[in-house]
């Protein structure tokens, strides 16, 4: 390649880098403040919907409670749940084969795909009061939303598939009431079961002293509880 074309060829290239930076960067941008946006949204109402429950739960021992942990993530305490929401911070675009992605409303401005996501988990309230480091805990939920507040969810029990209409649905602040609620029923609703007791029967000394602080026994909710050093745990 000579020199003129070689000149040429970067032109090129700086010119298509920055049309990336200014259309899908800057589009990036946009989503990820106004998922951030949102996201305080929840916390706002995660707060409300305790002061709200709590009146109507006179034993005091019940955890309602919620704790923030920076800008992109809240712990709500309810029961014997512990109800993670943690935004991510990158942002993503959605599959390309799901339905969302061939509505017209992504078709014709594929930007509109492009969404900051917030997980929600579900694991024990004991198992964040007690430090428990090997508890496992569920994503119960995914929420995409984009720039223009088009949202869609996935997740289990009802929330996997009454918010799926990415081309219509806008979010709102008594969706997001609707959300939480959905969320802490399934959670509550949601019981620890019981392993068989082969799968428990064998400790050593370690495993117990470690019980007292950092627990070498797995819980959660399928799980129930394993050892970490057996084999089968998944």
């Amino acid at each position: 390649m000579d020199e003129k074309k070689f000149a040429e060829h970067l032109d090129k290239g700086r010119t298509y880098l920055s049309q990336l930076l200014n259309n899908k960067t800057s589009v990036k941008l946009d989503v990820y403040q106004n998922t951030l946006n949102w996201f305080k949204v929840f916390k706002d109402e995660l707060k409300e919907s305790v002061e709200l429950i709590r009146k109507d739960i006179p034993d005091a021992r019940v955890r309602l409670r919620v704790i923030e942990k920076g800008d992109t993530d809240v712990e709500l305490y309810i029961g014997s749940d512990a109800i993670v929401f943690s935004m991510h911070t990158n942002i993503f675009q959605l599959d390309a084969n799901s339905y969302s992605s061939r509505t017209s409303y992504v078709q014709q401005n594929p930007m509109n795909g492009y969404c900051g996501i917030i997980n929600v988990y579900n694991f024990l309230a004991d198992s964040y009061e007690y430090n428990r480091l090997h508890d496992v805990g569920y994503l119960i939920s995914r929420i995409f939303i984009n720039r223009e507040s088009h949202f869609l969810i996935e997740g289990k029990g009802q929330l996997g598939f009454i918010y799926k209409d990415f081309m219509h649905q806008i979010l709102s602040k008594e969706i997001i009431q609707d959300i939480i609620l959905r969320l802490s029923i399934h959670a509550v609703d949601f019981d620890l079961y019981t392993p068989p007791y082969k799968a428990v029967q064998k400790a050593t000394v370690q495993d117990l002293r470690n019980l007292n602080h950092s627990s070498k026994l797995k819980t959660g909710k399928r799980l129930g509880f394993k050892f970490e050093s057996r084999e089968n745990i998944t």
